[in-house]
């Protein structure tokens, strides 16, 4: 068995460069896609996409509210339509994941020639979809308006990525979390059937990957103030994501990453993947790398992983942008033991 691990997007360090050599020398083999680490204002995953819809001309504020189940104290501004208000005629423009992620390509292109990074190894891009920017920052009356809008801009910004980047050196990953979470009783959803919804709009999504470029998809619960906005009691929804989105996406999946929260190291939580249904193609990613408990905690996990599931790659359960920079070599090596043994 050949285990890797997966970043699944955020890394606490300065910037693009520092996160590629961290990763490249602290990982090496055992990491076959490297992220730009989102580093600066990119590092609260979606929080920075505010100027997005500030900018909307169609769209207005409505004021300031704290997120039920945000363990933190950010108070995030709501949008609605203005009165009167086509949604055929709004457009969010650039949403700028595109400019971000052809400035940090042109850097990895230079460190894989300089030989820092190995040839065979992706660039990553992680993508939130559009129900995560429409759930942070829509009002829920209005998202399903704001839906198509939204989704044009993102696969507007796809475009230009799949463009200026070599495909088959590039690897998308989607990231799939409030979906997730509004099955599990978190944030409200603009449409009626969760899992059908979601499985649904994730297809589309995949759909629009370049047959060369490597696609993933990440299931999150959210890490605002490093505790998940909803516990998943275990793994059903997230098999059940997994389960549609590999039926409903043209495009082959490489893999699908799901957390472990830090104290389920009990067959219950991992007796759901029993009836994981991907194909052969798709590899399964568990998010069960915690650096409180380290090797011990997490070989833990893994041992009851081992009794429901044969073949693995490891990650944490979300990214680690929030982490202190200091820790993060010794995370990066706890992946790497785990992996080589």
């Amino acid at each position: 068995m050949t285990r890797h691990a997966h970043l699944v997007g955020s890394v606490g360090l300065s910037d693009a460069e520092t996160v590629f050599a961290t990763v490249a020398e602290e990982l090496g083999a055992c990491c076959s896609r490297i992220p730009d680490g989102e580093t600066g204002a990119r590092s609260h995953w979606v929080r920075w996409q505010k100027g997005t819809f500030e900018g909307a001309a169609l769209l207005e504020a409505v004021g300031h509210k704290q997120l039920p189940g945000f363990n933190d104290t950010v108070e995030r501004v709501f949008y609605k339509l203005k009165a009167g208000a086509d949604p055929a005629d709004l457009d969010f423009g650039e949403l700028g994941y595109a400019r971000e992620a052809l400035a940090s390509w042109t850097v990895f292109d230079k460190m894989v020639e300089a030989g820092r990074i190995g040839r065979d190894v992706r660039f990553q891009v992680a993508l939130p979809t559009p129900v995560a920017l429409l759930t942070t920052f829509v009002e829920l009356p209005d998202r399903a308006a704001c839906e198509p809008a939204l989704e044009r801009a993102m696969l507007k910004d796809l475009e230009r990525i799949q463009a200026g980047i070599p495909n088959d050196r590039l690897s998308i990953q989607w990231d799939v979390c409030m979906e997730v979470l509004g099955v599990e009783g978190g944030l409200p959803l603009h449409y009626d059937d969760g899992i059908a919804g979601g499985v649904e709009r994730t297809g589309r999504l995949c759909a629009a990957v370049a047959p060369d470029v490597e696609l993933g998809i990440h299931l999150c619960y959210g890490d605002p103030g490093h505790k998940h906005i909803v516990e998943p009691p275990d793994l059903s929804v997230s098999v059940a994501f997994a389960n549609g989105i590999c039926k409903a996406s043209p495009h082959p999946v490489a893999f699908m990453h799901m957390p472990v929260p830090r104290d389920r190291n009990d067959e219950a939580y991992f007796a759901p993947l029993k009836e994981l249904d991907m194909p052969a193609e798709t590899r399964l990613v568990l998010g069960l790398v915690h650096m409180t408990d380290g090797a011990a905690g997490t070989r833990a996990r893994m041992a009851t992983a081992d009794r429901l599931v044969t073949d693995y790659d490891i990650a944490t359960e979300c990214g680690f942008g929030r982490r202190e920079a200091s820790t993060i070599p010794d995370l990066l090596r706890l992946h790497r033991e785990l992996c080589e043994g």
